[in-house]
C-alpha cells in the first residue's frame, strides 16, 4: 500500500454503539490489530479524523482520542498537513515474522499434484518464458495509451467471444506465421488451456466417447478430458511423434485426437509429415476431431518453425490452440482456439452458455494493439535468438563436471531439456530434491498415462539466465546417479 491508497475496509468499518467498548477503543483496536497484521503497514496514511467520522456517523472527537492514543503508543505519527499516517519506524510485520515452513511436498500418487508449481518463480520451472526479458515498458506505454482512450462502453462487458481486434489479429498472425486460413470470426479468444479444452469437448463430444492422448503427454489434458466424463487412450510417441498406427489399433473409434506436433511435450519431437497426413485421413475418414496444441510452435533453433497441422487440413477437423502464456507471459491468463469454418455456430452457442465472456477488455486490447503494431513478432523473433543462446549455454554446462555424463541431446525446437536418468533411476525423489535445493524440475514420469516410461528429468532453459546454475544443477544430478 502507498501512503496515498485508501486504508482496508475492515479497520474502519462500521462502529458498534451498544454495548462493548467504547467507540474510540473500537476503532483503537481495529487500526492496532490492522498495523499488526501488516495490512497498514510503515508509511501508510490514514483519513482524517474529520473525513472519517463523516464516513462512520461518529463525534470527531471520538476519532481524535483514538489516533492519539495510538500515536502516544508509537503506533501512528502526526504530521500536521500532511496527515497521519503509521509510523515509519515501525517494522514491517512481513518482516517482524519468520516465515512459514515449506507445506510438505506433493504426494508421489497425488495426481492432483503430478505438475504442482513453486510458491515462487525458481530456475529451470516448466511452462515459464523469460520474464527477465520481456518489454515491459513498452508494454506499459501500450497500457497507459488504452486507459487515457478509456470510453463508457469501454467499462461494459467484452465482447463474449473475444475483442474483436484481437481476433482479427490472432488470425492475420496466423496466416502468416502459421499458415492457417482462418477468419477472425472463427477465433475464439479464451483464459488459457483449459478453457480450449473444455470449449471443445463441450461443443463436440459427449460423455463415454473415446480420445486419444499422447503417452508421454501433457497430464492437465488428460485429467480434463477424463473430468469432463471421456475414455482417454494413451497413445505411444516414439522418434516420429504420435503412432497414428497405433492409436488406430487401441481405438479406432476415437471421437478426439489431443496432440502437440510442432514440439511433442515433452519429448519435443515434431510430428512427421507423413504422421501428420495419416492423423488427417483418420480424423476425415472417422468424423473425428484432432485438438492441436501448439503451445511453443513458434520456437524451433534448426530452422524455420513449421506450419501449424491445422495448415494442411482441407477437411474442416482440426481445432488449433494457442496460447499467450509460453510467449508473453503466463500472468496474461489469454489463449485461443481456431475452430473450423462449418462449427463456428455450434461453438458460439456453447461459448455464450458455459463461459460468457473472454478476458478483461483492457487486457485483449492491450494484446491486440501489440499484435497489431508488429511488435508481437519482434518479441517472437528476439526470444527464439535469446532461447537459442540460453539452451546452448544450458546443455554446455550440464555437460561440465567430473562424473557421469548426462543425456540431454537437445530436439529442433521446444522450450525445455529432457535430461535422462541411466539405469532403474526413479526420477520423482530426485525431483524433490532438486527443488529442496531451489531447482523447480520436473520428474516425467508424471507425464506417461501408461506408467511404463523412462525416468527424466524435464528442465526448462528460458528462465536459466546464469550459466552457473546449470553446472550446479548437473553436479547435484551426478551426485544422485
Amino acid at each position: 500500500m502507498t501512503a496515498d491508497a485508501p486504508a482496508p475496509a475492515d479497520a474502519f468499518a462500521p462502529l458498534v454503539p451498544q454495548g462493548g467498548a467504547p467507540l474510540y477503543r473500537q476503532l483503537y483496536d481495529r487500526v492496532r490489530a490492522a498495523v499488526g497484521a501488516g495490512t497498514l503497514a510503515p508509511g501508510d496514511r490514514l483519513p482524517s479524523a474529520r473525513a472519517l467520522s463523516r464516513e462512520l456517523g461518529v463525534a470527531c472527537g471520538t476519532i481524535e482520542v483514538a489516533y492519539e492514543l495510538l500515536a502516544s503508543e508509537g503506533y501512528l505519527l502526526a504530521r500536521g498537513q500532511a496527515g497521519t499516517v503509521v509510523h515509519p519506524a515501525l517494522q514491517p510485520a512481513a518482516a517482524a515474522t519468520s516465515p512459514p515452513p515449506p507445506g510438505p511436498a506433493p504426494r508421489t500418487g497425488d495426481p492432483h499434484a503430478l505438475l504442482s508449481r513453486p510458491a515462487q518463480l525458481l530456475p529451470f520451472q516448466m511452462g515459464v518464458p523469460a520474464l527477465d526479458a520481456f518489454p515491459r515498458k513498452l508494454w506499459a506505454r501500450l497500457g497507459a495509451r488504452y486507459l487515457r482512450g478509456m470510453q463508457a462502453a469501454d467499462l461494459d462487458y467484452p465482447a463474449p467471444h473475444g475483442l474483436p481486434a484481437l481476433r482479427s489479429a490472432i488470425a492475420s498472425y496466423l496466416q502468416v506465421a502459421r499458415g492457417i486460413d482462418c477468419g477472425a470470426h472463427q477465433v475464439f479468444v479464451t483464459t488459457g488451456h483449459r478453457s480450449n479444452v473444455q470449449l471443445a469437448a463441450l461443443a463436440l463430444l459427449h460423455a463415454g466417447d473415446r480420445a486419444w492422448v499422447e503417452d508421454p503427454g501433457y497430464p492437465p489434458t488428460r485429467q480434463l478430458l477424463q473430468a469432463m466424463g471421456l475414455d482417454t487412450v494413451p497413445v505411444p510417441v516414439d522418434a516420429h511423434g504420435l503412432d497414428v498406427e497405433r492409436g488406430i489399433a487401441l481405438a479406432p473409434d476415437a471421437r478426439l485426437a489431443a496432440v502437440t506436433p510442432a514440439h511433442q511435450s515433452p519429448l519435443s519431437m515434431s510430428l512427421s509429415l507423413p504422421r501428420r497426413q495419416a492423423l488427417l485421413d483418420w480424423a476425415a475418414a472417422r468424423g473425428a476431431w484432432v485438438l492441436e496444441d501448439d503451445y511453443d510452435g513458434e520456437y524451433r533453433y534448426a530452422s524455420r518453425p513449421l506450419p501449424a497441422l491445422a495448415s494442411l487440413d482441407r477437411h474442416g477437423r482440426v481445432l488449433h490452440a494457442g496460447s499467450f502464456s509460453q510467449v508473453l507471459f503466463p500472468g496474461i491468463r489469454l489463449a485461443y482456439l481456431v475452430v473450423p469454418d462449418a462449427q463456428v455456430a455450434i461453438f458460439e452457442r456453447v461459448h455464450h452458455v458455459f463461459f460468457a465472456a473472454a478476458a478483461p477488455a483492457g487486457t485483449q486490447s492491450v494484446v491486440a494493439g501489440f499484435m497489431a503494431e508488429g511488435h508481437f513478432s519482434r518479441h517472437i523473433q528476439r526470444m527464439r535468438r535469446l532461447y537459442a543462446e540460453r539452451r546452448a549455454a544450458t546443455l554446455a554446462a550440464l555437460e561440465r563436471g567430473p562424473g557421469a555424463r548426462l543425456q540431454a541431446a537437445p530436439q529442433p525446437g521446444g522450450m525445455h531439456l529432457v535430461v535422462r536418468l541411466p539405469g532403474e533411476r526413479t526420477d520423482v525423489p530426485l525431483a524433490e530434491r532438486l527443488l529442496a535445493h531451489g531447482m523447480a524440475v520436473q520428474p516425467m514420469s508424471r507425464w506417461w498415462a501408461s506408467g511404463r516410461g523412462d525416468a527424466a528429468i524435464l528442465a526448462s532453459f528460458t528462465n536459466c539466465t546464469d550459466p552457473a546454475l546449470a553446472e550446479r544443477l548437473g553436479a547435484l544430478i551426478r551426485a544422485s546417479l
